[in-house]
């Protein structure tokens, strides 16, 4: 059942284009499954996460990482009394505006966008909805309600002063903005509880699923994670109840400890600040002007001990730093290569680069065809059109 303070959907603020109700779905269910059938979804399945897409069979991706954090934000949001159903569709389309190669890529095209917008992945995913996905004879997007929209543009808090200005950076992203002065996403507030839950399942997801990647990429061992918060004692619990379990059995009892740890850390937080905070509206929420469901103070330290980890022996290895540079070069090659010759896109996007009225416009269409590339798609055309090399199969060689 519903707590007072979680989203309705009978309460939603509608659509940008008005529909009818579907007979059998939510408005918060026809969001989820709207994301789940775009085009831009499947495309997360060859994206990265933390290594390139090819690297390894195991390894997550930007699509399995969607799935784990959407199945993450419905345990919370179930556990908590909130809309499963808006949690699972705010995790679902969080990250559908990354780029090839993670937030590498990202960094590339923040740089080239510089003179003409920026660029940021969470502004992207709204301009993917609310325009790039062009299936529907009615409207361009998706058409998702305001409570999924303003879960994407706010899941990790306020973007905006109350008189407009960034919180961050010089400008707010152009897709941030055209998308907010079509339908106003309050950028000076608190989201919703269950974006906010999807926030938090972000951080679990990424923080559980990274330790497990980490090892099986051999950049480091069991052994250095006895030495951590959380995952010592994990570890040594499980040599406890387990003495003599083989690798990858001690490995996965270990880490689901781990994931155990912060689920129960969040739910025992959101428990005590929603609990005496008489809320009886959704919007109740967001009045509180701060982030309700959270890490515990102790828990949020000890988990920036694990990602000071991580950042050192994980995101900043030799080899992965070497794959950095070499997709940060193809990104920064293949932008400019088609701002000067625009005829190389397919010709389905050659309509909206004839109609782009100045270089920034033209800019803005690059970014999107780039950003929407996948990892393996980049590399090909990178070998094409860059180093001109022929194609043999599928492969270029």
């Amino acid at each position: 059942m519903l707590k007072p303070y979680a989203t309705r959907p009978e309460d939603s603020r509608g659509r940008l284009h008005t529909e009818a109700m579907s007979t059998f779905r939510s408005p918060f269910q026809r969001d989820r499954d709207r994301i789940i059938h775009s085009s831009a979804f499947r495309r997360l399945k060859h994206k990265t996460q933390v290594f390139i897409e090819h690297e390894g069979d195991y390894y997550r991706t930007r699509l399995t990482h969607s799935i784990e954090v959407a199945q993450v934000a419905r345990t919370l949001a179930g556990a908590l009394g909130l809309n499963t159903d808006l949690a699972e569709a705010i995790a679902l389309a969080h990250d559908l505006g990354h780029p090839p190669f993670g937030h590498t890529g990202e960094d590339a095209l923040c740089d080239l966008m510089a003179p003409y917008g920026g660029f940021d992945h969470n502004a992207q995913a709204l301009r993917i909805v609310t325009l790039l996905e062009c299936h529907y004879a009615d409207f361009d997007g998706l058409n998702l309600t305001w409570e999924t929209l303003e879960g994407i543009a706010k899941h990790n808090g306020p973007v905006a002063r109350a008189d407009g200005t960034p919180l961050k950076g010089d400008v707010l992203p152009y897709a941030l903005v055209e998308c907010n002065a079509a339908f106003d996403l309050e950028l000076h507030g608190y989201a919703s509880a269950e974006a906010q839950v999807a926030a938090i399942a972000d951080d679990i997801a990424y923080n559980h699923h990274d330790l497990h990647d980490g090892l099986r990429s051999g950049l480091f061992t069991e052994a250095d994670l006895m030495e951590l918060p959380i995952t010592g004692p994990a570890f040594a619990e499980v040599d406890r109840l387990y003495p003599g379990l083989d690798v990858m059995r001690r490995r996965h009892e270990a880490l689901r400890r781990v994931f155990g740890v912060m689920v129960e850390d969040v739910l025992l937080v959101a428990e005590t600040r929603l609990g005496p905070a008489n809320l009886s509206h959704a919007q109740d929420v967001r009045d509180l002007n701060l982030t309700i469901i959270r890490f515990s103070d102790r828990l949020f330290r000890e988990l920036k001990v694990i990602r000071h980890f991580l950042f050192n022996r994980m995101y900043r290895a030799p080899s992965v730093v070497e794959m950095r540079a070499q997709v940060t070069t193809m990104v920064r090659e293949l932008f400019p290569l088609f701002m000067d010759r625009p005829d190389l896109l397919p010709a389905e996007w050659r309509r909206d680069m004839d109609a782009a009225y100045g270089q920034t416009e033209l800019a803005r269409i690059v970014a999107d065809y780039v950003s929407g590339m996948t990892d393996r798609f980049a590399i090909q055309e990178h070998a094409r059109l860059i180093r001109g090399e022929k194609p043999v199969g599928e492969r270029y060689l």
